[in-house]
């Protein structure tokens, strides 16, 4: 690999593929761990990937073989590696680029990954003496920075260096999707070295019947730079009062600690420590049941930032079972679908005559767009809520326009319109929003056309013709015209 590559602006966005140079050492599950342990040695190698019908199934490592020579060798001459392989394989795509690697490997804790095809097909593997190797010319290590910290002031330090390492990737001309998505694995990882952090220093910890949620933006994983708190908790019904006491505790020390850090509260309240936003899974499936029952303005609101939902630290059960419950609720009430969608379509694009703009008239944003109220909101809900009507939820708005390409009788060609209007109308909300963060502003979501060259402009006017394209099939789908509200 040319030194060139690993630079500064480079560093994260260089693919896995590049790192994968050699095909690794395999075996099938029925080799024997004499000869297994034969090719190890021929090869001088730590690890090797255990493959079948060209699909890696396993891995097995040294110390996986010295566990085994240690507390059973006499039956090493009739075991074979299928008896001692690791199936739960963390694995990634060639084409995943590498930061995705890094977070990888920091988070489950391994030395190794899996590359794979697109097909599942084995690529190769990559190690952390890999990255290692290429890490010494990239002072950009901000993943194992945040998980080595040992305090919240050394955090509060490195979540100013995110903003400028995006700086950095946006100069590299990364495209949105992947700015986002590394955007939301460091918010991840900051927000589990606070969770680390509560227990380690404070002995504030959730205990494993309670969920700890992100909602909105966060819960997509589609935030742009850090912005307001939106959590919440769910719990067991079976919780005792002392836990439910440290549940409490959890809630109000991690809002504390993520607002020192540089994430700010919830203007309104959307957070854990509120107790409006802390329940139990029967309560808040009662509460789910009655947003969709009674559509009313407020409740869509809410409902649309919770439908969200991710679990980002806790019992993963208990996500699972607040989505199964809201698809589930949500079939059982079809005039829900058309309230969500008739309030989705308020939100209709600034276009005037021969699509001309319509900007702000008045007031400190005059001349400027508001890109979430222009299309970022109603692209994102429209998508989500096509998509809950096919019975999924979660991921991106990216992932979930995969989806609809898969599951709807929206065409082809309109899903791509979408999603490159959402990707412009994203990109261009992070640019302004890091100009404004180099101005010492606040960031926020508004964009003057003016300062855009032409073809940007052109850009955003066809976006904008998407998102009336995204609200004509919302109307079409829910036969919003015959719906009397």
């Amino acid at each position: 690999m040319a030194d060139s590559l690993i630079n500064q602006d480079t560093f994260y966005f260089i693919e896995v593929d590049l790192l994968c140079t050699r095909m690794p050492i395999t075996c099938p599950p029925q080799t024997g761990l004499i000869e297994m342990a034969g090719l190890m040695q021929q090869h001088n190698i730590s690890g090797i990937v255990v493959v079948e019908d060209e699909k890696p199934v396993g891995i097995v490592s040294l110390r996986d073989l010295r566990n085994c020579v240690a507390t059973d060798y006499h039956s090493l001459a009739t075991r074979t590696v299928q008896d001692l392989m690791q199936t739960d394989l963390i694995t990634i795509r060639r084409h995943d680029y590498l930061f995705k690697a890094i977070f990888k490997m920091a988070r489950f804790n391994i030395h190794r990954l899996v590359v794979v095809n697109d097909d599942g097909s084995l690529a190769g593997v990559i190690t952390n003496s890999d990255l290692l190797r290429i890490q010494s010319r990239c002072p950009l290590y901000l993943s194992q920075e945040i998980e080595a910290a040992e305090n919240f002031e050394q955090l509060r330090m490195i979540s100013t260096r995110i903003i400028e390492l995006l700086q950095f990737v946006v100069k590299a001309g990364a495209d949105p999707q992947s700015l986002i998505s590394l955007i939301s694995h460091f918010n991840d990882l900051m927000t589990l070295q606070v969770i680390a952090l509560l227990e380690r220093l404070e002995a504030v910890r959730l205990p494993r019947s309670a969920a700890f949620l992100v909602m909105g933006s966060e819960g997509r994983e589609e935030q742009t730079l850090r912005t307001d708190q939106d959590n919440a908790i769910v719990y067991s019904d079976s919780v005792s009062t002392d836990e439910l006491k440290q549940i409490k505790q959890f809630a109000s020390r991690v809002v504390d600690r993520l607002e020192f850090i540089g994430v700010p509260r919830c203007p309104g309240g959307i957070m854990a420590s509120n107790r409006q936003w802390c329940h139990s899974i029967s309560t808040w499936q009662r509460i789910t049941a009655r947003w969709i029952n009674t559509p009313t303005l407020k409740n869509m609101v809410k409902f649309g930032m919770f439908q969200d939902l991710r679990v980002i630290h806790g019992n993963l059960s208990l996500g699972k079972k607040l989505r199964e419950h809201i698809i589930t609720t949500s079939h059982h009430h079809s005039l829900f679908f058309s309230y969500m969608a008739h309030n989705i379509v308020q939100f209709s694009p600034p276009l005037g005559l021969f699509g001309r703009i319509k900007l702000e008239h008045k007031g400190e944003h005059k001349g400027s767009l508001d890109l979430k109220k222009a299309g970022i909101f109603a692209l994102t809900q429209g998508v989500s809520l096509l998509t809950l009507l096919h019975r999924n939820m979660g991921g991106t708005t990216w992932d979930k326009l995969g989806w609809l390409r898969q599951d709807s009788q929206i065409s082809k060609d309109d899903l791509n319109s979408i999603e490159e209007a959402f990707s412009l109308l994203v990109r261009l909300r992070l640019m302004v929003q890091l100009d404004a963060v180099a101005a010492g502003k606040t960031p926020d979501n508004y964009c003057d056309p003016s300062l855009l060259s032409n073809r940007e402009q052109e850009q955003l006017r066809t976006a904008l013709k998407a998102v009336n394209l995204m609200l004509q099939i919302l109307k079409d789908t829910f036969q919003l015209d015959l719906l009397r509200i």
